[in-house]
């Protein structure tokens, strides 16, 4: 009797007989998940024929991303982020309707509980950075506006920092802030133009990026998310085209759609209504949600 007809394990049968061993799992889905991943690491196993030792070096590889997570700082997912996986799940989970807004990442800096702001406020603390105002509708899918959408907004400063990764040196909820829209669905804040920055570089990940000759860094951008009752809910950017890192953003979070025009602005007379000192960035984006019923895109 041959060894696959006992079942028995062989180069030939690996998936069936692994797959074949978790026929009575309790639950249906992890069957499932269980048996696409199986069959897809076998199939790169036999493709790639590592040897022992690089099998080794990718073990531990993984093991020390994951001796290196923590409370504030998760290496798994940085590195679903750099293979793309983490813009492939949000792409799947967030199939819109013709004309809706894309989404992306949410990325690891968002904080709860950034204050509500009357709209047109400064959302800069420390007033270090060259000044925006950032402004735009919020719209449905048919050209109507929201009222009563909430916007959370947050941002890096100038120098690529959050305020969570510069306590003590940034104020607290410096260049975070939430605008509710009028009946008009208009919103407008004011800023300072953010700039790129890198993910953190200093673990396996980056290791990882160092040794296929790529740069860690991301494009500057400001994060957005918006709720809407009756609406689903938005996690997005918007991207600044004109940065250096906007073709090879680390994470691959940017979307021809959520590109922004940063327009280098001298008015006066504008720049006094704002508070401003001089010349300014003026950033203009319109942001449509997609209602709850609204059908999806196909695939």
């Amino acid at each position: 009797m041959e060894a696959h007809e006992k079942g028995f394990f062989t180069e030939a049968n690996s998936v069936e007989v692994v797959t074949g061993r978790n026929r009575n799992a309790k639950n249906d889905r992890l069957k499932q998940v269980m048996e696409v991943v199986t069959r897809k690491m076998h199939e790169a196993v036999k493709e790639i024929e590592p040897t022992q030792d690089e099998w080794l070096e990718a073990i531990l590889f993984l093991t020390r991303t994951g001796q290196i997570c923590n409370e504030w700082r998760q290496e798994f997912i940085l590195l679903s982020d750099v293979l793309g996986v983490s813009m492939l799940v949000d792409a799947i989970n967030n199939r819109k309707p013709s004309g809706a807004s894309e989404s992306t990442v949410l990325g690891p800096f968002h904080v709860d509980g950034a204050p509500e702001l009357p709209m047109g406020a400064n959302i800069c603390l420390d007033q270090k950075g060259e000044d925006m105002f950032i402004h735009g509708r919020i719209l449905d899918t048919s050209d109507k506006p929201i009222a009563g959408a909430v916007i959370d907004v947050w941002q890096a400063n100038d120098e690529g920092f959050y305020d969570v990764q510069q306590q003590g040196i940034q104020p607290d909820f410096n260049l975070r802030g939430v605008f509710r829209t009028g009946p008009d669905g208009r919103y407008w804040f004011r800023a300072v133009k953010p700039k790129y920055y890198p993910i953190p570089d200093d673990g396996p990940v980056g290791q990882l990026l160092n040794s296929l000759g790529r740069h860690p860094y991301r494009p500057a951008h400001l994060h957005y998310i918006i709720k809407a009752k009756g609406f689903d809910t938005l996690v997005t950017h918007i991207f600044d085209p004109d940065d250096p890192y906007i073709s090879s953003d680390a994470v691959f979070g940017v979307k021809e759609s959520l590109l922004a025009e940063f327009k280098r602005t001298h008015d006066p007379a504008r720049s006094r209504d704002y508070g401003f000192e001089g010349d300014f960035w003026d950033v203009e984006y319109d942001f449509v949600l997609a209602r709850k019923e609204e059908a999806r895109s196909p695939l």
